[in-house]
């Protein structure tokens, strides 16, 4: 894995997976869907392995983010990825309200770069934790 954290020693590879990222998390940010959605590949699968869930589909996990509550502003604090460009590494720090934290997420990617895989791990007690009502109909439990 190669570090592109201030993009020092960024390859064309992890270098076109930070701006991937980096993509991603802005889309999110603005809330634009559009340009979001287009950072994913459809078979996309989003995992969040503290509330055992599960979401396959670009438009399900597109869905998901649509119908979140609330807003968190996320920024990107470090991006680690392998010299191929499949995979990265990263830790953001968010804001809800006047409160911020740490949070680690894995992103897989295709060929063309799009993300193919995300898994976040998110500060929340988990421990035991049933994710809120209403996405049900978005996500599996495992």
């Amino acid at each position: 894995m190669t570090e592109t954290a201030g993009g020092a020693g960024a390859t064309g590879a992890t270098a076109g997976v930070r701006a991937a990222v980096e993509a991603y998390r802005a889309a999110a940010d603005a809330r634009d869907w559009e340009a979001f959605a287009a950072t994913l590949a459809d078979d996309l699968v989003y995992d969040l392995p503290q509330s055992r869930e599960r979401i396959l589909g670009k438009e399900r996990y597109l869905r998901f983010n649509q119908e979140c509550p609330g807003h968190r502003r996320v920024r990107i604090e470090r991006i680690v990825a392998d010299g191929e460009g499949r995979q990265a590494a990263v830790r953001t720090l968010f804001t809800v309200g006047a409160e911020e934290r740490r949070a680690v997420h894995f992103f897989t990617f295709d060929a063309a770069g799009r993300i193919t895989g995300v898994t976040d791990f998110w500060p929340e007690p988990y421990e035991p934790y049933e994710p809120p009502a209403g996405r049900g109909h978005l996500v599996e439990r495992y």
